[in-house]
């Protein structure tokens, strides 16, 4: 892990730290640059200086109840929701059941109180409107699932088509925040480790897939997904990690994941807090929601969802 002292941007290093964070060279610029649409927007934010990055020891996050605007946060990369997302577009819908709405998405809710197990997570989510120059984006409505410890995906997978857990979906405070109690996802076949999200105007918006402002995921740090996957339970994910990187992923492998790199802080054995500051700009078009795969692997809505779960052999862009 990084040292605390070391000064950083977006969880990375500064090459240069006496120099302002624009002036950090070519190669840094392009792997954190921010976004794979707003390339033009980043330079432009020449004031953004070393000392924001000096006073930002956890990279994502330290601009929580802050304008994005003078952090250069830009918009979040439109992403598949993949073909799991229980949000109506292919069939199985959580987003129209009495519950959803809540902080602690471990155990199903309805007619299962089933709980998943695994290392305690927190997931933080801070959302930015890019259209009103990156103030905190309240009242929105953000939709969470990820996998299980396992890489099973609940409403979908065999043995678990009847559970809900790992999903979940709140409202933005005033400062842009949600928070979610969960367990650290698996690392399934052909996918990097990761936790999908969609953000929803209001939460009267969420039963309609196609409300969606903007559909992205958070991806986990390789350091991280080692250490927990190194636990009982996650064996099947120390193999599967192995097999697949951030450069390789078909989601993140643009830019490895830059702008959706969440942070890690905490430990094993009192949990983790993964933390991502997220940049959403609804003077573009949304790109992902409701495009859950027709056939399991590649994109256009609705559909049948595919009938080997992550367990097994999942689609790519899961």
């Amino acid at each position: 892990m990084t040292s605390p002292t070391q000064p950083e941007y977006q969880g990375r290093r500064l090459p240069r730290p006496e120099e302002e964070l624009v002036d950090q060279g070519l190669g840094f610029d392009v792997g954190t640059l921010l976004s794979r649409r707003n390339v033009l927007t980043v330079l432009g934010f020449g004031a953004v200086s070393f000392g924001l990055a000096a006073c930002s020891p956890s990279g994502s996050g330290a601009t929580s109840g802050a304008s994005a605007a003078t952090t250069g946060l830009s918009e979040i990369p439109e992403e598949t929701a993949g073909p799991y997302p229980g949000d109506g577009s292919n069939g199985a819908d959580v987003l129209e059941q009495s519950g959803i709405i809540r902080s602690d998405i471990r155990s199903s809710f309805g007619t299962s109180t089933t709980t998943a197990e695994g290392v305690p997570m927190t997931l933080k989510l801070n959302i930015f409107d890019l259209a009103q120059d990156g103030a905190p984006f309240e009242g929105v409505a953000v939709y969470v699932w990820h996998c299980d410890r396992d890489g099973n995906y609940s409403m979908y997978s065999t043995g678990v088509e009847d559970e809900n857990y790992l999903r979940g979906a709140q409202v933005t405070d005033a400062s842009g925040n949600v928070t979610f109690t969960s367990i650290f996802p698996a690392c399934y076949t052909g996918r990097w480790p990761h936790i999908h999200f969609e953000v929803y105007p209001d939460a009267e918006s969420i039963t309609d897939s196609t409300n969606a402002i903007a559909t992205s995921q958070v991806a986990l740090p390789q350091d991280w997904c080692e250490k927990v996957y190194a636990t009982n339970g996650y064996d099947q994910s120390v193999r599967n990690l192995a097999q697949v990187s951030l450069t390789t992923d078909n989601v993140f492998s643009d830019d490895s994941g830059a702008s959706q790199l969440g942070t890690v802080t905490g430990s094993i054995e009192g949990g983790l807090t993964v933390t991502l500051d997220v940049g959403v700009d609804t003077t573009t078009a949304a790109g992902g929601g409701g495009s859950a795969p027709a056939d399991g692997q590649g994109g256009g809505p609705g559909g049948t969802p595919p009938t080997d779960g992550p367990g097994g052999t999942p689609p790519a862009d899961g």
